[in-house]
C-alpha cells in the first residue's frame, strides 16, 4: 500500500493509532473509517484537536494536519499491519470458533503471563479493524502473541489469516452463529476452516476432534488433535466431583477446574494441549488454571445479598445458550434456578426455531422461573407449555421490576442474551 499525502508532505512518525477520534493523543495517527451509522471523516477535526499529527482518509477533509489518501482505510491498516507482523519471529496463535473465542484466550493468556511476555487482543479487538489495530501493539519484548479472530460473513477469516500469518491456530467450535451473514451452518465451517487452510507446513493446527464439523475438516500437515475421544493426541476425559464440580484427565494429566461449567472445561483442554505443546509445565499450568477468573459477560459470577448471578451477557446463540442452561442447573443447594433471557440476533430465517428450542431445553431442564424479554424470545416463551413458571416482558425495565420483586436469598440467576440486548442492566437492576 502507498499512502499518498494530499499535503505534498512526508508523513510524519507517529506514536500510535486510532480509529476513534476521541482516544487521539499526541502524536497519533488518526484513521477515518466510514461505518454503515457514522462517518470517521466527520471526526477528523476532533481528531487533530486531540492531537492527531496525521490522519488516513479515503477522500479528502479540511483540516490543518498531514493527510494520506487510500483507497481502502481498513485495506490499507491491514496491510500496513501485516508488514508489522512479519518483523516478528514468535508462536503467533490464532483462535477463532462460534463460541468460547474470548475465554480460551483469556485463559490462555492467564496461563502463559507466568512464562512469557504475552501480547493478546484486548476485549474482542477481532475484526479486521480491531485486528490490526491489535497487532500495532505487538513489540520486541514479547515472546508470544494470541489473536482472537472473529467473523460475521464469508471470507472474514481467510482475510484476517492474511493479515496475522498465524504460526499455530486453534477452531474452538462450530455453532448456528451469525447465520444472517452466514446463511447457513456449512458456510460458518467453511469460513472458519481458513484458519486451518492459511497454515504453512511449520504451523500447527489444534484440531478438536469433539466437535464433528472440525473433525471433518482438512487438517494441516503439523496437525495436534484433542477432545474426549481416545484417539487423539490429546486425549480427555471429564469428571463430576461429589460437589458438583468438574475435574478433567487431559493426556493422563489430572486437571481441577474448581467449577461445574462443562464449556470451561472443553476450553482447558484445549488449552492443555496448545500449552504443553509449547513447554508449559503441567504443574504450573495447574496452577494458572485455579487462579484464572472469567472475563465480565462470560459466564462470570456474582455474589449479590445471597443470590449468585451468573453473568453470561455478553452473547448468545443456540449451543451457548444451552450450555449456559447446563451450568445454572448445575448448582448444588438450596434456592430457585432463574433463567433470565433476551434475544439472540443474526439468526436469519432461523430465528424462531433456535429460540423455540431454547424454550424447549427449558421444559426439559431443571428451572424454575423463565423470564423472557425481546421480539424473538416471544417464540421461547410461548414453547415452554409444560414447562417451568415462565413470563415474557416487553421491555427489560418491566422484566428488571419483576425480577426485584421476586428474588430471594440462595437463588441462582443466569442472565443471558445477545450483545445487542445488553442484558447485562438486568444485572445492575439487582446490584442497585
Amino acid at each position: 500500500v502507498v499512502f499518498r499525502s494530499i499535503t505534498g508532505h512526508t508523513i510524519p512518525l507517529v506514536g500510535g493509532i486510532t480509529t476513534d477520534s476521541r482516544e487521539c493523543r499526541s502524536g497519533d495517527l488518526y484513521i477515518a473509517i466510514a461505518g454503515e451509522r457514522v462517518d470517521g471523516h466527520d471526526f477528523v477535526d476532533n481528531a487533530v484537536k486531540n492531537g492527531a499529527t496525521a490522519v488516513l482518509v479515503a477522500r479528502p477533509v479540511e483540516a490543518d494536519v498531514y493527510q494520506a489518501l487510500v483507497n481502502d482505510p481498513v485495506e490499507a491498516i491491514g496491510a500496513v499491519a501485516a508488514r508489522w507482523r512479519s518483523q516478528f519471529d514468535i508462536p503467533v496463535i490464532a483462535i477463532t470458533g462460534s463460541n468460547g473465542k474470548t475465554s480460551t484466550k483469556e485463559l490462555l493468556r492467564h496461563i502463559f503471563n507466568a512464562q512469557f511476555a504475552v501480547h493478546a487482543t484486548e476485549g474482542n479487538y477481532n475484526t479486521s479493524i480491531g485486528l490490526p489495530l491489535t497487532l500495532f501493539q505487538l513489540m520486541q519484548a514479547h515472546s508470544i502473541s494470541i489473536l482472537e479472530m472473529g467473523a460475521n460473513q464469508p471470507g472474514d477469516i481467510g482475510a484476517l489469516c492474511s493479515i496475522a500469518h498465524p504460526t499455530h491456530g486453534l477452531i474452538t467450535n462450530i455453532a448456528p452463529a451469525h447465520l444472517e451473514g452466514f446463511g447457513s451452518i456449512a458456510e460458518v465451517a467453511h469460513t472458519k476452516a481458513a484458519l486451518f487452510r492459511s497454515m504453512s507446513d511449520k504451523g500447527k493446527a489444534f484440531v478438536n476432534l469433539t466437535d464433528p464439523r472440525i473433525a471433518e475438516m482438512t487438517q494441516p500437515k503439523n496437525s495436534i488433535t484433542f477432545g474426549l475421544t481416545a484417539e487423539c493426541d490429546y486425549p480427555a476425559d471429564i469428571h463430576t466431583e461429589p460437589n458438583g464440580t468438574l475435574s478433567l484427565t487431559v493426556a493422563a494429566e489430572d486437571i481441577y477446574t474448581g467449577s461445574s461449567n462443562l464449556s470451561f472445561a472443553k476450553n482447558i483442554i484445549a488449552c492443555a494441549a496448545i500449552a504443553d505443546t509449547l513447554n508449559v509445565p503441567w504443574d504450573l499450568f495447574r496452577d494458572r488454571v485455579a487462579s484464572f477468573q472469567p472475563p465480565q459477560g462470560r459466564c462470570a459470577i456474582k455474589k449479590i445479598k445471597n443470590m449468585t448471578i451468573i453473568d453470561d451477557t455478553y452473547n448468545a446463540n443456540l449451543e451457548s445458550t444451552i450450555a449456559a442452561i447446563d451450568y445454572l442447573t448445575g448448582f448444588s443447594g438450596n434456592g430457585r434456578r432463574i433463567l433470565v433471557f433476551g434475544d439472540m440476533f443474526e439468526l436469519g430465517d432461523q430465528s424462531q426455531d433456535q429460540h423455540t428450542k431454547v424454550g424447549q431445553k427449558c421444559t426439559t431442564a431443571d428451572l424454575d422461573l423463565v423470564y423472557t424479554v425481546g421480539t424473538e424470545t416471544i417464540a421461547t416463551d410461548a414453547s415452554m407449555v409444560d414447562g417451568p413458571e415462565h413470563a415474557h416482558f416487553d421491555s427489560k425495565e418491566e422484566l428488571g421490576t419483576a425480577l426485584q420483586n421476586t428474588v430471594k436469598d440462595g437463588d441462582k440467576i443466569l442472565v443471558k442474551g445477545s450483545r445487542g440486548m445488553a442484558m447485562e442492566t438486568i444485572i445492575d437492576t439487582l446490584v442497585n
